[in-house]
Protein backbone atom coordinates (compact mmCIF):
# COMPACT_ATOMS: atom_id res chain seq x y z
CA UNK A 1 0.00 0.00 0.00
CA UNK A 2 2.80 2.48 0.75
CA UNK A 3 4.29 3.97 -2.41
CA UNK A 4 6.94 6.13 -0.77
CA UNK A 5 7.89 7.91 2.42
CA UNK A 6 9.51 11.34 2.42
CA UNK A 7 11.69 12.70 5.23
CA UNK A 8 12.69 16.33 5.62
CA UNK A 9 16.35 17.33 5.57
CA UNK A 10 18.22 20.58 6.13
CA UNK A 11 21.33 19.37 4.28
CA UNK A 12 20.39 17.49 1.11
CA UNK A 13 23.96 16.52 0.17
CA UNK A 14 24.82 15.21 3.64
CA UNK A 15 21.55 13.30 3.78
CA UNK A 16 22.12 11.95 0.26
CA UNK A 17 25.52 10.58 1.22
CA UNK A 18 24.06 8.95 4.35
CA UNK A 19 21.26 7.22 2.43
CA UNK A 20 23.44 6.34 -0.60
CA UNK A 21 25.75 4.45 1.73
CA UNK A 22 23.10 2.94 3.99
CA UNK A 23 20.55 1.88 1.39
CA UNK A 24 23.17 0.45 -0.97
CA UNK A 25 23.44 -2.33 1.61
CA UNK A 26 19.99 -3.57 0.51
CA UNK A 27 20.48 -2.87 -3.19
CA UNK A 28 18.61 0.44 -3.29
CA UNK A 29 19.80 3.15 -5.67
CA UNK A 30 18.63 6.62 -6.51
CA UNK A 31 15.33 6.36 -8.32
CA UNK A 32 14.52 10.04 -8.82
CA UNK A 33 16.49 13.21 -8.16
CA UNK A 34 15.75 16.93 -8.33
CA UNK A 35 17.44 20.02 -6.91
CA UNK A 36 15.76 19.63 -3.52
CA UNK A 37 14.55 15.98 -3.54
CA UNK A 38 16.14 12.52 -3.84
CA UNK A 39 14.36 9.16 -3.78
CA UNK A 40 15.79 5.60 -3.49
CA UNK A 41 14.25 2.26 -4.41
CA UNK A 42 15.28 -1.38 -4.71
CA UNK A 43 13.14 -1.66 -7.85
CA UNK A 44 10.86 0.78 -9.70
CA UNK A 45 7.72 -1.07 -8.59
CA UNK A 46 8.77 -1.19 -4.91
CA UNK A 47 8.14 1.40 -2.17
CA UNK A 48 10.60 4.27 -2.10
CA UNK A 49 12.34 6.33 0.59
CA UNK A 50 12.90 10.00 -0.18
CA UNK A 51 14.48 13.05 1.42
CA UNK A 52 13.61 16.63 0.62
CA UNK A 53 14.14 20.19 1.67
CA UNK A 54 10.70 21.35 2.82
CA UNK A 55 8.63 22.90 0.04
CA UNK A 56 7.61 25.87 2.20
CA UNK A 57 11.26 26.87 2.75
CA UNK A 58 11.10 26.41 6.53
CA UNK A 59 13.60 24.24 8.37
CA UNK A 60 12.97 20.51 8.34
CA UNK A 61 11.93 19.15 11.73
CA UNK A 62 11.30 15.64 12.96
CA UNK A 63 7.83 14.30 13.61
CA UNK A 64 7.37 13.18 17.19
CA UNK A 65 5.97 9.65 17.03
CA UNK A 66 6.68 9.29 13.29
CA UNK A 67 8.87 6.37 12.22
CA UNK A 68 9.75 4.75 8.93
CA UNK A 69 10.14 0.95 9.05
CA UNK A 70 12.21 -0.69 6.30
CA UNK A 71 11.71 -4.44 5.86
CA UNK A 72 14.69 -6.73 5.21
CA UNK A 73 15.05 -10.49 4.98
CA UNK A 74 16.88 -11.58 8.13
CA UNK A 75 18.00 -10.63 11.64
CA UNK A 76 21.57 -10.58 10.31
CA UNK A 77 20.61 -7.87 7.81
CA UNK A 78 18.96 -5.88 10.60
CA UNK A 79 22.17 -6.11 12.64
CA UNK A 80 24.37 -5.13 9.69
CA UNK A 81 22.19 -2.21 8.59
CA UNK A 82 21.74 -0.84 12.10
CA UNK A 83 25.52 -0.94 12.61
CA UNK A 84 26.04 0.76 9.22
CA UNK A 85 23.60 3.53 10.13
CA UNK A 86 25.45 4.16 13.40
CA UNK A 87 28.80 4.10 11.56
CA UNK A 88 27.44 6.78 9.18
CA UNK A 89 26.51 9.07 12.08
CA UNK A 90 23.01 7.93 13.05
CA UNK A 91 22.09 7.67 16.73
CA UNK A 92 20.85 4.48 18.33
CA UNK A 93 17.16 4.44 19.29
CA UNK A 94 16.97 0.74 20.17
CA UNK A 95 19.61 -1.86 19.46
CA UNK A 96 18.69 -4.75 17.19
CA UNK A 97 16.84 -7.53 18.90
CA UNK A 98 13.73 -9.63 19.14
CA UNK A 99 10.55 -7.84 20.08
CA UNK A 100 7.69 -10.23 20.50
CA UNK A 101 7.66 -13.76 19.11
CA UNK A 102 8.34 -13.14 15.42
CA UNK A 103 9.58 -9.55 15.12
CA UNK A 104 13.25 -8.52 15.02
CA UNK A 105 14.16 -4.85 14.64
CA UNK A 106 16.83 -2.22 15.19
CA UNK A 107 15.98 1.48 15.58
CA UNK A 108 17.97 4.65 14.81
CA UNK A 109 17.69 8.35 14.04
CA UNK A 110 19.24 9.67 10.83
CA UNK A 111 21.40 12.78 10.58
CA UNK A 112 18.34 15.06 10.72
CA UNK A 113 16.77 13.22 13.68
CA UNK A 114 14.17 11.23 11.72
CA UNK A 115 13.41 7.89 13.34
CA UNK A 116 13.70 4.72 11.26
CA UNK A 117 14.13 1.03 11.79
CA UNK A 118 15.13 -2.03 9.85
CA UNK A 119 13.07 -5.09 10.71
CA UNK A 120 12.17 -8.59 9.64
CA UNK A 121 9.44 -11.01 10.55
CA UNK A 122 10.84 -14.41 11.46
Amino acid sequence: MIGYVTLGTNDLQKGAHFYDELLSEIGATRFMEFESFISWAVAPDQPKLSITKPFNGDAATIGNGVMVALVVESPQQVDTLHAKAIELGATDEGSPGKRGENFYGGYFRDLDGNKLNFFCVM
